[in-house]
């Protein structure tokens, strides 16, 4: 009995935390995996019309959430590849309970993806939006480490999020390395406008396809 109760259990019993928690570490390079294949798989759809791959990757995505929530954390593939990439940093605990909702998001999400995409053999505006609502999601939790999905937990539950990335749950306002002045806002804004008035000036010149740069060179040659 106490051997079933591990294999389905979900989070980690670490000594100074009293509730269940999970390597956020590790999970941001499991999203970092999905979100990698995913967008890889995605291009094949829009720029070759090939369905095949993002099918494939589909069936894994919904394999390892199922695995996820329905199981143990500890055995899903994308997560212990994480671990693998990850295992010489030092852990950063994050709570379970939101992760567990978080997920099954995903699972919902990847579900009805593979109902429609794979089983049904279809596809329309509703497949698009879920890959893009995931792709969202997996760059959110890769790159800036935000877990979208767990915005939602308080929505639903009434009990308090703890042990949040970063201790998000517990600071009530910004330190003062975090702050940032309107200069530096303003260098942001001058930023996307530069690029802006690039893409105004010079779109007609950037559209040339690019040539060889040996074919470049020879013909700068022969016109010396």
């Amino acid at each position: 009995m106490k051997k079933e109760k591990k294999l389905l259990q979900f989070g980690e019993e670490v000594e100074g935390y009293d509730a269940p928690v999970l390597n956020e570490r590790e999970i941001r390079a499991a999203a970092g995996i999905l979100f990698l294949v995913m967008a890889v798989s995605l291009s094949f759809v829009l720029f070759k019309g090939n369905f095949l791959l993002i099918k494939y990757v589909i069936i894994g995505f919904f394999t390892d959430f199922l695995i996820r929530v329905i199981i143990n954390p500890k055995f899903s593939p994308t997560l212990i590849m994480g671990r693998m990439i990850v295992s010489r940093q030092v852990p950063e605990y994050v709570g379970a309970p939101q992760k567990k909702f978080a997920w099954t998001i995903g699972l919902a999400l990847s579900g009805l993806m593979f109902f429609l995409l794979v089983i049904v053999n279809s596809y329309s505006v509703i497949t698009g939006s879920i890959c893009l609502v995931c792709l969202v999601f997996l760059f959110f939790e890769t790159a800036f480490g935000i877990c979208l999905g767990c915005l939602f937990y308080p929505f639903f539950y009434k009990t308090q999020m703890r042990y949040c990335t970063g201790d998000s749950c517990d600071q009530a306002k910004e330190k003062p390395v975090q702050n940032t002045t309107w200069a530096q806002r303003l260098i942001v804004l001058g930023f996307v406008v530069s690029i802006g008035l690039a893409a105004f000036f010079f779109n007609d010149r950037f559209r040339e396809a690019p040539r060889k740069l040996w074919t470049i060179l020879q013909s700068e040659e022969h016109r010396h």
